[in-house]
């Protein structure tokens, strides 16, 4: 087997739901050994949201693969005494628990740089480590809402969330790469260093084309559906056959292959009500009536030929069936299978095709799989492990 960017590298994390999770998985894809810390019983309380991946939980699996699972209850001093001993040597620590409970744990740069001065330590939270909402709770519709994403999601009537958990995936994804920067930093500085990543700040980010857009107090994008807040057309246009097709213009060239190719409307292109795009924005109804006559003769598959051949870029309205179906993805091979405890099931690839080594695809753990085998490492005797169990610390 090929070497990983990050074999050799443990990753301890304190993690539940969906943010920290996603980070660790994404190390653990390129080599490193992440231990997931949960607690004793339950675990990650991600577990149980449903049972919709053969009894298993849609968010978990996904998140969760190639993973070792300690159970540790950290209200116990055996059990903090364990995870500080297993921290001395790891790498990376992630935590996403509650504003200040890692601190109260006593597991601060402070405390366990003394003994591990390599040691890279990633917080993830709501709104940060300080400032005046750092204890407020933050889920992920609530970050939505507070980063603006509603404002300009959905329909005039109606302010709509992303239908994936995006401000979970924002900080699990600037959590990953921040940790990758931080171990880089560490081969010319030889020392670790502290992370402190919110989940605001991460969608604010995302958010930054329609935030420079209302610059200065300017109106914001409306709101548009699955249409383009301001290019013109652009998004979901129903086909004669009832099925919806999205398409997107960029620029005025390809405006006159649409009138040309796809209406079979050269004259369209010089109409004075739509030769800009800023006129076709502000006359969406007129243009969406003509477009509609012609589009409503033609079946899906006919529009999206005639799309291609004007080189106008273009969409099947796909559902949850279509991407698992999906030709571009099966071509590209783009699955894979991985253990759970209930069996294996499909997963995809992480993306990015790479010639020099193929990525961990090990695993989603049981609750707890790895503690006897982790605590044993740390060097604990099997009387201790045995009354850590009875104590219920593990």
């Amino acid at each position: 087997m090929s070497i990983r960017p990050l074999d050799g590298i443990t990753v301890v994390s304190l993690e539940h739901a969906i943010a920290a999770p996603f980070c660790t998985r994404q190390l653990a894809d390129l080599g490193a050994r992440v231990i997931k810390v949960e607690r004793p019983g339950g675990g990650d309380f991600a577990r149980i949201y449903d049972t919709q991946v053969d009894g298993l939980c849609s968010h978990f699996v996904w998140v969760n693969r190639s993973k070792e699972s300690l159970t540790l209850d950290l209200k116990q001093p055996s059990a903090i005494a364990a995870l500080k001993q297993l921290l001395k040597t790891a790498d990376v620590l992630v935590q996403n628990l509650a504003p200040g409970a890692a601190a109260r744990m006593g597991l601060t740069a402070d405390v366990l740089q003394k003994d591990n001065p390599r040691l890279i330590l990633c917080d993830i939270s709501g709104y940060g480590n300080d400032g005046p909402y750092r204890d407020k709770k933050a889920y992920d519709l609530l970050i939505q809402s507070e980063a603006g994403f509603l404002s300009v999601t959905g329909t005039p009537e109606t302010p709509s969330k992303s239908g994936n958990s995006i401000a979970d995936i924002a900080a699990g994804m600037y959590a990953y790469t921040n940790i990758l920067a931080a171990l880089l930093q560490r081969g010319k500085t030889g020392k670790g260093t502290v992370i402190d990543i919110s989940m605001l700040e991460s969608l604010s980010e995302w958010m930054s084309f329609p935030m420079y857009y209302a610059y200065k107090g300017a109106e914001p994008p409306p709101r548009n559906g699955a249409s383009h807040a301001t290019i013109y057309p652009y998004g979901p246009f129903k086909a004669g056959d009832g099925k919806t097709v999205m398409l997107g213009l960029q620029n005025e060239r390809e405006w006159v292959q649409f009138c040309e190719t796809v209406l079979e409307n050269p004259a369209l292109a010089k109409d004075e009500r739509f030769d800009r795009n800023f006129k076709r924005n502000e006359k969406r109804s007129e243009l969406l009536e003509i477009i509609n006559t012609c589009f409503s003769k033609l079946s899906s598959d006919q529009l999206i030929a005639r799309l291609d051949k004007a080189q106008i870029a273009n969409a099947h309205l796909n559902d949850m069936e279509g991407l698992w179906k999906h030709e571009q993805l099966k071509a590209r091979n783009r699955f894979a299978e991985v253990g759970t405890p209930n069996g294996p099931i499909a997963a995809l690839l992480p993306p990015g095709l790479n010639d020099s080594y193929d990525y961990r695809m090990d695993p989603i753990p049981a609750v707890g799989e790895h503690t006897d085998t982790i605590l044993k490492e740390l060097g604990l005797p099997e009387s201790d492990i045995a009354s850590m169990r009875a104590s219920g610390a593990i």
